[in-house]
């Protein structure tokens, strides 16, 4: 079971627009859904699910906005959250921003959406690409597309169109990690993690069928692959997009789909594996007489010499009370941010292997202050081509259409920073 109504409520709870899709919930049933909230809130017992009665409140807040679904019966939550959060995304990508005044400006088109995206509870055609052949954000062309049901909404395939033609078919796959990375003030690596995406623009003609092989641990150990001359990598916390057929892959771990047209992110993975920190980081802070201090901070690229990481950025946090900032660097440029009591460093290129120094010398007011909190760690940002940091790779594309054109699959591999910390002594 799903939702039986759907609200989209202002700040203060007041109904903007709503969807009666079942009937079996009184619509007057939403007026308790702000008083019961407060009331929660002031209790300290605030939870996303929220009763009154028979009647039970599956609610998200987003900008100035409530979205709450109400059903009767023990409904599948993570559905109907999956559902609102996806709802959420549909009216961002139609009207910009999210918020009480969009949607108070085009109640036709929120109407017409809520119209497709459930019927009688449960979701269905919840793709932006697709709704948009439809639905537009001309008023008069609204009439005109209730007389013609586009084909996707009727097919298996709901997230591609048929019919589409391109002169030259490619496809171009960029496998992007993050690097989440948190170490003491003693070097000890507290947090270590990899956070993957493999985002895919598909310019395909027809409607193709895709088969990705990656360097999978459990497809090696399968197929009788796995050995030492084939690295492999064990992929946690797999999400796939609705596209890829999970049978299969459950299966023979074999990812196959047919792709929706254009940009769109195929699957995220994680590994927590333990990483070597890929910019290592050193400072030290000398305080001269309670006047001035000098901070020196050494930066270290530890990944391959063929490795350039692009567009590195060093944020050092300094005392609150400082002025007249003098810096020396031996790469790159530094600068004084003083609302956020920082000096970021930047440099363009820092190639694997290289060693580089910064020195800040600030002066300080003459009464000391003391440290009431411990200082902010050292935060680094940057961006490393050619590169994956677990190593995974893109063995095959293999891509099968009825006309049997020849396509070109372009593989791009980037590892950046995520949430990259050091904390310093």
């Amino acid at each position: 079971m799903s939702a039986s109504a759907v609200f989209i409520l202002d700040v203060k709870g007041k109904p903007l627009i709503s969807r009666n899709y079942k009937g079996d919930v009184a619509m007057s049933e939403i007026d308790h859904f702000m008083p019961l909230l407060m009331q929660r809130e002031e209790e300290g017992a605030l939870t996303p699910l929220l009763s009154h009665g028979r009647v039970h409140f599956l609610w998200i807040k987003y900008s100035n906005l409530y979205l709450v679904a109400t059903t009767l019966k023990n409904a599948n939550a993570s559905l109907v959250y999956s559902f609102l959060y996806k709802t959420v995304e549909v009216f961002s990508e139609y009207f910009k921003e999210l918020e009480e005044e969009s949607i108070r400006d085009n109640f036709v088109i929120v109407y017409e959406l809520l119209d497709e995206l459930m019927d009688f509870g449960f979701p269905q055609t919840t793709d932006s690409k697709i709704l948009q052949e439809y639905i537009t954000q001309q008023g008069n062309k609204l009439e005109t597309g209730k007389s013609r049901v586009p084909p996707t909404v009727t097919n298996a395939v709901s997230w591609r169109s048929e019919g589409i033609k391109y002169k030259k078919n490619e496809v171009f796959i960029d496998v992007i990690e993050s690097v989440n990375l948190l170490v003491n003030a003693n070097g000890s690596v507290l947090l270590s993690e990899i956070v993957g995406t493999i985002k895919l623009k598909v310019f395909l003609s027809g409607m193709p069928e895709l088969r990705l092989g990656l360097n999978d641990r459990v497809l090696f150990e399968l197929t009788g692959l796995s050995g030492s001359k084939n690295k492999s990598v064990e992929l946690e916390d797999v999400k796939f997009h609705q596209c890829v057929r999970l049978s299969r892959f459950d299966n023979d771990r074999t990812i196959s789909f047919i792709p929706p047209d254009g940009d769109f992110e195929l699957m995220s993975y994680r590994l927590s594996t333990q990483v070597k920190p890929l910019i290592w980081i050193e400072s030290v802070i000398e305080k001269f007489s309670h006047s001035r201090v000098e901070i020196m901070v050494k930066a270290k690229g530890q990944f391959k010499k063929q490795s350039v990481a692009n567009g590195v950025e060093i944020s050092v946090p300094v005392p609150s009370d400082a002025d007249s900032p003098r810096f020396k660097t031996s790469v790159g440029s530094a600068k004084y941010v003083p609302e956020k009591n920082m000096v970021i460093w930047s440099i363009k290129s820092f190639p694997g292997g290289k060693e580089y120094l910064m020195r800040a010398h600030f002066g300080l007011p003459s009464v000391e202050k003391e440290e009431v909190e411990g200082r902010p760690p050292i935060g680094v940002k940057f961006e490393i081509p050619y590169f994956t940091v677990s190593g995974i790779q893109v063995r095959y594309m293999k891509i099968i259409e009825k006309s049997g054109y020849q396509a070109l699959p372009w593989v791009r591999y980037i590892t950046q920073s995520g949430d990259y910390q050091l904390r310093t002594s």
